[in-house]
């Protein structure tokens, strides 16, 4: 029997008011969800890829297997890159599970490589760009100018249909806000992620959950069967899905004991001083994130640039 998926939305909320943040997150919530069916046959349709991983940035600090959160290597604005291509994107985000995975194989949170293998099989036509979507916590700054810039891009690119890929808790929720942007302007939709309560609480189209640590939505590390069935649920949901608000959970488990759910971001699992040390670290990269942000993003944005509640 399967145990129940980790509620991150009241884990993080414990996480950060046992580190002295008074102000806890409020999620993003919506009754209504836009849907777009697929209009073509999946062979005829064109797809394109949204993730939330962060290109490599030599300079900026540890961004390798296991490296801690590094604010420095953040985005806030919409990138896009070559599909035909092999890139170098890394998950350095804030609520990564670094102690039950590693970050090692870009292939459990980034299936380009394995969506051009398909692609040319003639499973689906692949969009010549796939396109990053920043994690901005502003709701706002994403509903307003990240998911508009994302249609508009996808729609240049001929897309018919979408795969995002989150990874962090707010990923998730920044995702399933673009999903129900794109599908409100007819682009048909599937978002991978591994936090069911974030996205079902904002509310999406088509979910397809796998109850994994967060950081593998793809699938498994080092594990291409892994990989492989994960994204084939995925064309499956995305062609399939009879309405809004369709989930659907992968069959694969992550390991023979749930100890990770336990152990994530539980602030009992943590001694005063461990948390202490955790508050001083949380600090220090809130204020580089916020620096960053006021760098890329306009000043007059006060939502984005000055809220200083959790879930920098």
């Amino acid at each position: 029997m399967m145990s129940a998926p980790i509620p991150y939305m009241a884990r993080t909320r414990a996480y950060y008011l046992a580190l002295g943040y008074a102000s806890p997150y409020v999620w993003a919530r919506h009754d209504s969800v836009p849907f777009a069916p697929l209009a073509k046959p999946l062979a005829h349709s064109r797809v394109a890829l949204i993730t939330t991983a962060a290109p490599f940035q030599p300079g900026k600090g540890e961004q390798g297997p296991g490296a801690p959160y590094n604010a420095r290597t953040k985005f806030y604005k919409v990138y896009s890159g070559d599909a035909r291509l092999d890139h170098d994107v890394r998950i350095t985000h804030l609520a990564i599970d670094r102690q039950h995975t590693s970050m090692e194989d870009s292939g459990a949170w980034f299936p380009l490589p394995r969506m051009r293998r398909l692609a040319k099989e003639g499973r689906f036509l692949l969009t010549a760009r796939f396109h990053g979507f920043p994690t901005n916590r502003s709701q706002r700054q994403t509903a307003e100018a990240d998911a508009p810039e994302l249609l508009a891009r996808c729609r240049a690119d001929g897309a018919d249909a979408a795969i995002l890929v989150a990874n962090c808790p707010v990923c998730h929720q920044s995702l399933a806000l673009a999903a129900r942007h794109l599908e409100a302007h007819g682009i048909s939709t599937v978002l991978m992620g591994c936090a069911r309560d974030v996205v079902e609480h904002c509310g999406v189209p088509r979910f397809l959950f796998s109850d994994f640590p967060l950081g593998n939505a793809a699938g498994r590390p080092g594990d291409s069967a892994s990989q492989a069935a994960t994204l084939e649920l995925a064309l499956k949901l995305l062609a399939e899905a009879p309405a809004p608000l369709t989930t659907w959970q992968s069959p694969q488990t992550w390991a023979a004991r749930d100890d990770w759910k336990r152990d994530y971001a539980n602030p009992e699992r943590f001694s005063p001083v461990e948390l202490a040390r955790l508050r001083e670290e949380a600090e220090a990269a809130r204020i580089a994130a916020r620096t960053l942000r006021q760098a890329t993003l306009a000043p007059d944005d006060a939502e984005t640039a000055l809220c200083s509640c959790s879930l920098y």
